[in-house]
């Protein structure tokens, strides 16, 4: 231990670097894990999906109405907490979220884990992994009617 500090004491600048760097990995493995908080892939999520999940899209309703997954229920992320009420009746069944690109879906998902929600799940790469899967999306006609593309 005493050579620890010695080796320290002679490179001050090295052993700092070292333990930026240490913190700076801490902090990434951090953040990845909150993002991939309980993230399915899409191949998964059809399969939830099949078992009869509720699919939340999380965007607005432009954005939805463009082209959204299936029977998604569009919840905008900015009105989840306040529309959690009307979804109580899915605390203990599958719950799965998304927004374009994933990042919105994972924090979503651990929103709804707070407010009493116990099996939801995020969509790993959002619409855009599903888009990239070439798994299909459902526009929303302008009378309010759905149709498959």
């Amino acid at each position: 231990m005493q050579r620890l500090f010695e080796f320290v004491g002679h490179h001050p600048y090295l052993a700092s670097g070292a333990v930026l760097v240490a913190i700076a990995l801490a902090v990434y493995e951090v953040m990845a894990r909150l993002q991939a908080f309980a993230a399915l892939s899409a191949m998964q999520a059809v399969r939830l999906m099949n078992q009869g999940a509720l699919v939340l899209d999380l965007r607005t309703k432009q954005s939805f109405d463009a082209g959204h997954i299936g029977d998604a229920r569009n919840v905008p992320a900015a009105e989840l907490e306040a529309q959690a009420d009307s979804l109580k009746k899915w605390r203990d069944k599958n719950v799965i979220t998304y927004d374009d690109s994933g990042t919105g879906g994972a924090g979503a998902a651990r929103t709804l884990t707070k407010l009493g929600f116990t099996k939801v799940f995020s969509l790993e790469g959002g619409l855009n992994a599903w888009m990239k899967d070439n798994l299909p999306l459902t526009k929303t006609a302008s009378g309010g009617k759905a149709g498959a593309k």
